[in-house]
């Protein structure tokens, strides 16, 4: 017999990662501000729930990820937000990428409420949410963790513990800041290429597989060779992932030229209305500054 569970956001990542858990036999009731975008996981069996605080009335362990803190905030801390309908005993997992500070502060008021809860956001993708091999990086107490790891491994195939409530979202900073800079490589290096009459498709092949390989290389770069921009991760997303971890640095007193360099390539991606595409889609952003008469 599978668990009661809830989830909550049913867009690019969340749709994917919810299907797990119903295909595993779950009785999973799902939330999603648009309805239509739930209606594949109603298909397969999962239920619907009216708010988020319906949701996990009905749930032994509530899942969301959802666009921004601010989202978070409503979904977890509001009139009718999970923590509003929680009951003691339970668990809220969020694996929206999200302020560490907010984490904290969800922690505190789930625990007020005999609620367990852990930051634990995702990296891989479109792509590591439909084939289940996300990495998920968690927050939070560690008896909560070995609870959920057995739902998590439906979900991901690299999951790791690391440490106190926040700890999951500064690790998704360190994996955020790490992929501006090498998107910045990604672009540059297509463009390089194309500009200099190689087949970037022959090329990714040959350097995919050398000291120059990389996630972004080998998943994105193809795309960018077909002119595909469509998001696996969206750009204004991943810009407020940069303003979250900018945030975090100024606190620490942390200088990242690389990182502010990304954020303002990214804002100018922004400032063109490419906000929808996906992260790769900076390269048109170095394209047109590189076009000639």
């Amino acid at each position: 017999m599978g668990r009661k569970l809830g989830w909550i956001g049913t867009g690019v990542m969340g749709k994917s990662m919810c299907s797990f858990l119903v295909k595993a036999g779950n009785e999973v009731r799902v939330y999603n501000r648009s309805r239509a975008k739930a209606e594949p996981l109603l298909a397969m069996g999962a239920l619907w729930g009216g708010s988020p605080r319906e949701v996990a009335a009905a749930s032994e362990v509530v899942f969301s990820i959802v666009g921004y803190p601010a989202d978070v905030r409503e979904v977890a801390l509001g009139p009718e937000g999970v923590l509003a309908g929680a009951r003691s005993g339970s668990t809220y997992v969020d694996m929206t990428t999200s302020e560490p500070s907010l984490a904290v502060e969800i922690y505190g008021a789930a625990r007020a409420r005999g609620v367990a809860a852990l930051d634990a956001p995702v990296s891989g993708g479109d792509v590591g949410a439909r084939e289940g091999t996300l990495a998920i990086m968690v927050g939070g107490d560690r008896e909560s963790f070995d609870a959920v790891l057995p739902l998590f491994n439906l979900m991901g195939k690299n999951i790791a513990y690391f440490g106190k409530a926040g700890a999951g979202q500064h690790t998704k900073m360190v994996n955020q800041i790490h992929i501006a800079s090498t998107m910045v490589g990604l672009v540059e290096c297509m463009l390089y290429a194309q500009r200099a009459g190689l087949d970037p498709a022959e090329v990714i092949a040959v350097i995919g597989k050398g000291a120059a390989a990389s996630w972004s290389l080998n998943n994105l770069g193809p795309r960018i060779v077909k002119g595909t921009f469509d998001p696996g991760f969206f750009i204004k997303h991943f810009v407020k992932d940069m303003g979250i971890a900018l945030e975090e640095a100024r606190r620490m007193r942390l200088s990242l030229p690389g990182l502010a360099l990304a954020n303002q390539l990214y804002l100018a991606a922004m400032a063109e209305g490419l906000e929808d595409l996906g992260t790769h889609g900076m390269y048109k952003v170095l394209e047109r500054m590189n076009s000639h008469p």
